[in-house]
């Protein structure tokens, strides 16, 4: 599983999904839960922005990892198909990503994607080189990123002199709850692994660490009747993100109620992607229509429920689903220039200039989400 997404702790039922999608506080004033009936009856706006919307022509969406059921892909994908951007009037094409975090925000940059799905922390370290696009909403303070150990680890400080498996790099945050944990970092062996989690178990008392993400490898080592402990650096303080979204900045500047709109159909199908496990299982169906039939409906199921579950558990700070919470976006920053990923002169006031929270704030009043657009 590639980088940044999503990559990707289950026991997500009902109830708490209904909760996710009563957070969200969704205002009754336009079309119902699916979005065909009011598609099929034309926009569900004012003709004014539905030209304003249309002045913005084809909309390259470019997911994070394919049609992965990640928050930040599937609800967009939902959008799409029960005809919540239809209905704002936004012609929205969808493209999957190959997980290639400086691929994307390459492309974003150039124009050839409007939107797309791109962390916080990996925008920060784009901006440092140069690579110009705008973060615009993030749903959690929270990251997928993890390490996972044997059952014989029951304190970070048991891997002082272990051997630890990654994808090719620790995450950043990772290294950063290990450091804090008091892990001897340069005792560490760092071994590459590639994405077969199952030799985590099948190795035990050689390899006792490998790095994942909380919604994919957990998920099927469950499967696999595999038990392995799951360390999250957000318990440790350690900042990232989850579900955050980017746009060109040239795009945005010259189209913004269509970025705002965009995000709002997002928000939209998110809350009625979480309102029931029936819901779940009719829009993960959705990817997995537009995937093939190598689709693992049962595993993207479990992917977007561990990860709707960790952004309802760790919302990000003061703010509405969507917002941008500043002070981790300075945690980040100090986090990056910890381990110089990030050069000392990338400042916190620089890299808060990199985000724009005023599409989010427009698609809400108070913390309720406006649908459809004023």
């Amino acid at each position: 599983m590639p980088r940044n997404h999503y990559r990707h702790l289950i026991r997500t039922g009902v109830a708490a999904l209904a909760a996710t999608a009563a957070a969200l506080g969704l205002a009754a004033c336009g079309s119902s839960g699916g979005g065909a009936t009011a598609a099929a009856s034309g926009s569900a706006i004012s003709s004014q922005r539905c030209a304003e919307n249309r002045a913005a022509g084809q909309i390259t969406y470019l997911s994070g990892y394919q049609y992965q059921s990640s928050a930040s892909i599937l609800e967009y994908v939902a959008a799409s198909k029960l005809g919540y951007f239809s209905d704002l009037c936004l012609n929205v094409r969808l493209e999957a990503g190959s997980g290639d975090t400086a691929q994307e925000t390459k492309l974003l940059a150039s124009g050839k994607a409007s939107i797309a799905a791109v962390a916080e922390q990996d925008l920060i370290q784009a901006r440092a080189n140069g690579i110009d696009i705008t973060g615009i909403s993030s749903y959690s303070d929270a990251g997928l990123d993890i390490l996972m150990t044997n059952s014989d680890i029951t304190s970070l400080t048991q891997l002082d002199g272990k051997v630890v498996g990654d994808k090719g790099y620790v995450p950043a945050a990772v290294r950063a709850m290990l450091v804090k944990a008091g892990v001897n970092w340069s005792s560490l062996q760092i071994v590459k692994e590639g994405y077969d989690p199952t030799v985590l178990p099948r190795h035990q008392g050689g390899l006792e660490a490998l790095t994942g993400f909380v919604s994919n490898e957990p998920n099927q080592l469950e499967n696999a009747g595999d038990k392995v402990t799951v360390w999250q650096p957000v318990t440790y303080g350690i900042p990232s993100s989850l579900g955050a979204m980017a746009v060109n900045p040239a795009f945005a500047a010259a189209h913004p109620t269509a970025v705002q709109d965009l995000l709002r159909a997002a928000l939209h199908a998110y809350a009625y992607c979480t309102s029931s496990q029936a819901h779940v299982a009719e829009c993960v169906g959705y990817a997995a229509n537009m995937s093939g039939p190598t689709y693992d409906t049962k595993l993207n199921e479990q992917i977007w429920n561990t990860e709707t579950k960790t952004v309802a558990e760790n919302p990000t700070s003061g703010q509405p689903l969507g917002g941008i919470d500043a002070k981790n976006v300075t945690a980040l920053v100090d986090m990056l220039h910890q381990f110089s990923i990030v050069p000392a002169s990338v400042t916190s006031t620089q890299a808060a200039a990199w985000f724009d929270d005023s599409y989010i704030k427009a698609d809400y009043s108070g913390d309720t989400l406006v649908w459809p657009a004023p």
